[in-house]
């Protein structure tokens, strides 16, 4: 009764904002993780365990009934050439349809009868024999058994047609005195006569029975068999889940569902299928018990940890009221010292809470040294400004001196320098237009030109279309100083850059020169991740890697094709965006 007074006047437990509702949801949590936890993971586990299991044994099952199939129309096969092509017995055969006289063909039924027997005995697999020739007044020459009244080969659902037999079934006996299920074979007897002779053989009346069944599988199955047209021909149960005739061939061998069953398949290098069907949830029958067993777990670990909750909530919220009654009185006070409540756990929760205090006030003093030393940046990035300034600035006063002399030559060499470092160090957009970047390229080669005279031609080819696309600003100057550097050579050198957009939406820049070229080796370290690259090889595309990778993300944008002796070849393949928006929001990201 205490503990219902108690319950009854205590705050609710899971009131929005309190610390209440934070105890009692980290307890839930605690309480309730690991066996979320561990359900999810045993769930994934044992999900995929029982269902190979179970896969695996429906499999099993259904290849040992398929190859107990096999196994029977094979022994049919073999018997039914033992019967119609061997020469001991096509001969007593001849010679019977030849004799004339009643002894001599009692003579040779007798040997053909003995030889039926034998065959019977050797093969307990062997069921009805008969020797039938259609065209006879009398078609049934000799058998085993007694033959039905009706027999009628033609009236037999066929099956496959397999080594030059024709196979039938699975079919009520024709066996007079029997209703069992057999499977069949008819062939045509090696005879000399006018009229064919045919050997039919049926399996032994049992054997089905002991082929097909659904104890092998442990659950309840449903077979279906398959001719070699694809047509279903027999179903194992009096009201089979849907009509054999309608279930297609390849969702059968696929495993997939239909009509809420399981299909597992096997296709008979004979030419025919045996399916099995399983009910859905008889195939997850382990795994629903399972789950039923789990969530009755989870039931029983919620309710152990709201219960488990409640009563620590209850153990603490005294001392918790106390701890609140020292925070308020703490609130109007920042430097005010914190007054403990002598209980350890929560003298330690206020210890920390004095630290947090003491850690508040140095924060606020490095706020205060952080925005000093943020004044101090500022008029170190303004006085960082002043180097490129004071370039161009000394830059222009030298052209201005070379113009009022007339040097003609240096006022031209100091234009395009500026012109270069305009472009490289400029503060206009890291995006540009193809054309942009080939005016800028056109500088800097007219500049390299100066200074190497006739030593290397320039080669500039760029698709009128590829113009408008946006790249990254400063992309073909390294790649041109790459080349500049290995296409040197002794006699004139030459290096070609070529632009062009292709239909699948792409630009390919290719800057190839006729110098030394480059071996293996050499490709591999320059296009090797940067810390694997040796200290002062390849920076200019190192650049040239970390430009494309910021800008398009990860993947190989950069290929070296070189030949030792004829050169080397940088292309770059690049996704042709004409409105920059993509690059723009991928050079934001950086």
């Amino acid at each position: 009764m205490f503990s219902l007074r108690f319950f009854r006047r205590m705050p609710h437990p899971f009131k929005s904002g309190t610390l209440r509702r934070t105890l009692v949801i980290y307890l839930l949590v605690a309480c309730l993780f690991p066996p979320i936890l561990l359900a999810g993971y045993t769930y994934s586990s044992l999900h995929a365990i029982l269902t190979t299991k179970i896969r695996s044994g429906i499999e099993a099952s259904l290849r040992q009934e398929a190859t107990g199939l096999e196994n029977v129309l094979n022994n049919l096969d073999f018997v039914s050439k033992q019967l119609a092509l061997d020469g001991q017995v096509v001969d007593r055969m001849n010679a019977y349809l030849a004799a004339k006289s009643v002894t001599e063909k009692a003579e040779i039924m007798g040997a053909i009868e003995e030889s039926l027997n034998v065959v019977n005995f050797t093969n307990p697999y062997l069921g009805l024999t008969i020797y039938y020739m259609p065209q006879s007044k009398d078609p049934i020459l000799f058998t085993n058994l007694a033959v039905a009244d009706d027999f009628q080969v033609e009236m037999l659902p066929p099956f496959v047609h397999y080594r030059g037999a024709e196979f039938y079934g699975p079919h009520r006996t024709q066996y007079k005195n029997s209703a069992n299920t057999v499977f069949s074979s008819v062939r045509v007897v090696k005879t000399s006569g006018e009229q064919p002779v045919y050997i039919y053989l049926e399996t032994n009346y049992n054997i089905f029975r002991k082929l097909i069944g659904s104890e092998y599988y442990g659950m309840k199955v449903s077979h279906f068999l398959m001719n070699e047209s694809g047509v279903g021909i027999y179903t194992d149960e009096d009201q089979p889940p849907f009509d054999a005739k309608t279930l297609p061939t390849g969702e059968a061998l696929s495993g997939g569902l239909f009509h809420g069953y399981y299909l597992f398949g096997y296709e008979s290098s004979q030419g025919w299928h045996l399916v099995t069907a399983v009910d859905r949830d008889v195939f997850n029958g382990e795994i629903n018990a399972w789950i039923r067993r789990i969530a009755a777990l989870f039931a029983g670990t919620f309710l152990f940890a709201i219960v488990l909750a409640m009563m620590i909530w209850r153990k603490v919220y005294g001392s918790l009221r106390k701890v609140n009654r020292e925070i308020v009185r703490m609130t109007g006070d920042r430097e005010a010292p914190v007054r403990f409540t002598d209980v350890e756990e929560f003298d330690q929760l206020l210890g920390n809470f004095q630290v947090m205090k003491t850690t508040v006030n140095e924060l606020i003093d490095e706020v205060g040294r952080n925005e000093r030393a943020k004044s101090r940046l500022e008029t170190e990035k303004v006085l960082s400004q002043i180097n490129p300034h004071f370039l161009h600035n000394t830059l222009n006063t030298v052209q201005w001196m070379a113009r009022a002399n007339h040097q003609t030559e240096i006022d031209r060499v100091v234009t395009l320098l500026v012109q270069v470092l305009h472009y490289n160090m400029g503060k206009q957009s890291r995006i540009v237009t193809v054309r942009q970047e080939v005016e800028a390229l056109r500088h800097y080669i007219d500049l390299q030109r100066y200074r190497y005279e006739d030593e290397l031609d320039f080669v500039i080819d760029v698709d009128p279309e590829a113009e408008p696309v946006s790249i990254p600003r400063f992309l073909l100057q390294p790649m041109v100083e790459n080349a500049i550097y290995h296409g040197k050579r002794e006699e004139k050198g030459q290096i070609s850059i070529t632009i062009v957009r292709r239909e699948n939406h792409t630009v390919v820049f290719e800057v190839a020169d006729n110098g030394a070229g480059m071996d293996e080796e050499t490709v591999r370290k320059l296009l090797a991740p940067d810390e694997d690259t040796p200290r002062g090889s390849g920076i200019g595309l190192r650049y040239v890697r970390r430009l494309l990778a910021g800008f398009y993300g990860a993947g190989e944008w950069l290929q070296i094709d070189s030949r030792l002796g004829e050169g080397t070849a940088l292309r770059v393949v690049i996704p042709a965006d004409t409105g920059g928006d993509r690059l723009d929001q991928s050079a934001g990201g950086r």
